[in-house]
């Protein structure tokens, strides 16, 4: 089955989430001064967003991918309570908050500076001890089970998912012939027994198991086996699937134990790892769900997971995303594939550009054919990338320039024009156009600065735009005895 027919078929997939929800609260600003009241830095703030966390950040990247998705989650009787139920009416058809008096709903507020993460600040309470609230455990559940094509258990150890309810849920499940896909938290794997699939972390795999397995050393696959042959005998589950950080995943069933699937990370460039695991877990159980195999599912969850840690804050993933990032790993062999993940489309580049405004960083915007690639461009990049914290540069498309400047250019290709950018230390995105002008990639990324060299404002309309909306146009100096032109005429003697 293709990949990209299984993130297509997202649609048609109906997932039911049980676990611990949270509210992720961001605070974003700046520091640049240490206070003289004690030596802590002073935070300047300059925005905030507010979305779901944990098991809720599941179900808004199972309906970020398309899925009908629905969770079952413990909250509080408070402000932090009713406002993740607004949210999760807006990524739910229907969901099922049971409030748990006396108990707050789990909050988590982080402070970011730049890029730097400075403080988090948790509310919460465990909701250990809670009866069965509602009824959900009973009739209600067995019929959302029958009605889902898979169930996914987000436990981050908060008290949602006490053994009790565990083996409830799990047992639902086994009765309608659904496959159970479960995060795991803790050392205590008796509470996951018979699950269809348990998906920790290394670190939660080697804390369940007593081993020291490290992808780096000599023998991983073996301990990774003996360790997984611990919790098979022990607990009956059937297959683990676990996350290796940078190096990727691997999978190992009950069926073949001695056998090891591994595959490598899929990450571009990581800004932030917030909720990765979530995304992970989500398209995993989607694309299982969609009808894939074990290793496909494995694949697009990789490729989900390394979209989402390049993002800021806890971010959710889109079919379209998956299918971007599938489409450039399928042109990504050969020696520039590194740098062919910094060529993005016009909407990647939009998204990350509203990111690192929410995070205070500057982004850059200039843009040209960059058809024979000379010092004279090297050094406008280079004076650009001094002015702002992100570069990015617009791309002529082949087409769009034979338009501009006749048949005979360019004359390299866009592919070989956008690598060679790709590949400079200094530019961090490349985005190809198709227009007779920049202005509707301008207009689509909202750039704090646009630079380029030779032009006044009056002449430029691209700057006039980023002028009008509080932005500001920069004329960059030119490096005189260089040009495209002049070395195609040398060329040609």
């Amino acid at each position: 089955m293709l990949l990209s027919s299984i993130v297509k078929s997202y649609k048609k997939v109906r997932v039911l989430c049980v676990g611990d929800v949270m509210l992720d609260h961001f605070l974003y600003g700046k520091v640049e001064r240490i206070s003289p009241e004690a030596p802590v830095p002073v935070f300047n703030f300059q925005s905030e967003k507010r979305m779901l966390g944990g098991a809720g950040n599941v179900v808004a990247n199972l309906h970020s991918l398309g899925c009908a998705a629905d969770l079952i989650c413990f909250i509080g009787d408070d402000a932090a309570g009713r406002e993740v139920r607004l949210l999760l009416e807006a990524v739910c058809e229907n969901p099922l908050p049971v409030v748990v008096p006396g108990f707050p709903t789990i909050e988590k507020t982080r402070v970011i500076a730049g890029n730097n993460h400075l403080l988090r600040i948790d509310n919460e309470r465990r909701f250990d001890g809670t009866a069965d609230l509602c009824g959900f455990l009973g009739p209600e559940l067995d019929e959302r089970v029958k009605a889902a094509d898979i169930v996914l258990l987000s436990d981050y150890a908060k008290g949602m998912l006490s053994p009790e309810r565990c083996r409830r849920l799990i047992e639902a499940c086994r009765s309608a012939r659904r496959p159970v896909i479960i995060d795991p938290k803790g050392d205590d794997y008796s509470k996951y027994a018979r699950a269809t699939v348990v998906k920790p972390n290394l670190r939660e795999f080697n804390q369940a198991t007593g081993m020291d397995c490290r992808p780096t050393e000599p023998g991983f696959r073996e301990k990774l086996c003996v360790g997984a042959k611990k919790l098979f005998e022990k607990h009956g589950i059937e297959n683990l699937l676990v996350t290796l950080s940078e190096h990727g995943m691997a999978f190992v069933s009950a069926k073949n134990p001695d056998e090891v699937f591994q595959l490598p990370t899929e990450a571009r460039e990581v800004f932030d790892v917030s909720g990765a695991g979530d995304t992970s877990l989500a398209a995993f159980g989607a694309s299982l769900a969609a009808g894939a195999d074990i290793q496909d599912a494995m694949k697009l969850a990789n490729v989900a997971s390394g979209v989402a840690v390049g993002k800021l804050g806890t971010s959710c993933v889109t079919g379209e995303e998956i299918l971007d990032a599938l489409s450039r790993r399928r042109s990504s062999s050969g020696p520039g594939w590194k740098q062919k993940r910094k060529i993005v489309s016009r909407r990647e580049a939009a998204e990350v550009a509203a990111q690192c405004r929410e995070q205070g960083r500057k982004v850059g915007f200039t843009n040209g054919c960059f058809d024979l690639l000379h010092q004279g461009h090297l050094h406008s990049l280079m004076q650009a990338r001094q002015e702002c914290d992100v570069l990015m540069v617009g791309l002529n498309t082949d087409a769009s320039i034979k338009r501009l400047k006749g048949p005979e250019r360019p004359i390299q290709d866009e592919k070989t024009r956008a690598l060679l950018l790709a590949s400079l230390e200094f530019v961090d995105y490349v985005v190809m156009f198709d227009d007779d002008t920049a202005l509707p990639l301008v207009d689509a990324i909202r750039p704090d600065l646009i630079l380029k060299e030779g032009y006044t404002i009056d002449r430029w309309p691209e700057a006039q735009f980023v002028e009008s909306y509080g932005g500001r146009a920069v004329t960059l100096s030119r490096l005189e005895g260089y040009s495209t032109t002049s070395t195609i005429r040398r060329m040609k003697g």
